[in-house]
Formats: C-alpha cells, structure tokens, sequence
C-alpha cells in the first residue's frame, strides 16, 4: 500500500481566500459572468478564465481593455449586487467547516476580492462563521493578483509576509501570494495548473494545530493527492 504524499509546512499565521477556496460559488459565477457575457458580445468560455480570482472590476479591464474604468466601476456594483443576492448552489467546500473550527483559536484572516455584502452572504449560505480579520474588496486600491490584499492581512495580524501561508485556488491569486512573498497552498482543480508549494483538491486533506512550544508556530499537514 503506497502511503499518501505528505507535506509539512510551519508558518505563525494562514490567509484564506474565499471563493473556490472555502465555498464553492462556482454556479452563481457562470450563472452572473454569462448573463455579462453575453450583454457584451464576449465568449462566456474565454470570459470565465479571466474572472476567478479577480475583483469584477479587474476582470472588465481585462475582457473590455478599451473601456472607461468609470464604466467597469459602475458596471461591477451591479455585478455585486446580483451576486449578493443570489446564493443557490453556494455550498462550503469539502472540508471547509472542520478547517475553519480547526483555527477559532489560530492566527488567519480572510483575504477575499468580493466585498464585505458579498463576503457575509456565501459564508452565511455555507455555513461557515467569517474569520474576525478580513480583508474584502473595500479594504485595498488593487485586485489581486496584486499583493496588496495578502500584505494587508499579515499586517493587521502583525506577521510577517514570510511566516504567512496562503490557501487560494485562482491563477490570480496564488499569483498574489507569490508576489507577497508567501508560500502558497493550492485548493481545488484550478490550482494545479499553476504549481502551488503544495495542492490539496479539499480542506480534508488538511490538519492545521499549534505547535505546542510556545514559539506561536503554526503546523500545516497538507496530504497530497
């Protein structure tokens, strides 16, 4: 019997990103990007490449480079509203709910290009409680893949970038972490592509306990495969 591939990483705090990292939103985002798609004369399959990751804004940018960022601002809070609003088919990821009970006590914030409406409404419909550190769309100038987003959770935790570990399942994403200079965990089918220090398809495949010391160094087992 092979044994799982298991990696071990040690960091004092975890930043999470929330959608296709803790929930899986993925019907309500095909569901508000097609609709945008289509208005737009666009290929949804192309569209939908771009959007992950990305506040919506960022992604217009992106799909409509000649456009006024006036018009993608305007445009996006009308995305954020719809998407706000509907949350059928927004469940927790595998293994989402252990995970997060597993750091109540631990040092982590979430980092999430939706803003806090946004936030509170697919955390609320997975059932999952929202991190007390958070760090929504309202709180940087840029979207990820620029950093600032990651850089602003370690800071309002008081960690170091270096001892911050990243869970993110977006090209965008992982990209920011990497720019942070974090290492980075890849949750889910997406993340794979874009070779993390180490990918998981679910937060079962994750244990996260202190170490015990007293040195406020967290242990991540990550089971590979």
């Amino acid at each position: 019997m092979t044994a799982t591939p298991t990696t071990v990483l040690t960091a004092r705090a975890l930043l999470l990103d929330m959608d296709g990292t803790l929930v899986n939103s993925d019907a309500v985002v095909e569901r508000c990007w097609r609709r945008w798609s289509e208005r737009h004369g666009l290929d949804f399959d192309e569209v939908i490449k771009v959007v992950h990751g990305r506040q919506g804004y960022a992604s217009m940018a992106v799909l409509l480079p000649g456009r006024p960022m006036a018009e993608n601002y305007a445009e996006n809070r009308e995305m954020l509203a719809q998407e706000t609003a509907d949350v059928e088919g927004v469940v927790p990821i595998g293994g989402a709910a252990a995970f997060m009970s597993s750091l109540a006590s631990l040092p982590h914030a979430l980092v999430t290009s939706a803003d806090t409406e946004l936030a509170k409404a697919r955390m609320g419909a997975a059932g999952l409680d929202l991190p007390l550190v958070q760090v929504t769309a309202e709180s940087v100038g840029a979207s990820k893949p620029d950093p600032e987003g990651f850089l602003k959770g370690a800071a309002e935790l008081g960690v170091d970038p270096a001892d911050c570990i990243v869970f993110e399942d977006s090209e965008a994403g992982i990209t920011a972490g990497r720019a942070a200079g974090m290492r980075v965990v890849g949750v889910g089918p997406r993340a794979a592509a874009f070779t993390p220090d180490a990918h998981v398809m679910d937060l079962n495949q994750i244990t996260v306990q202190a170490t015990g010391d007293g040195s406020g160094t967290l242990q991540v087992r990550v089971f590979e495969g």
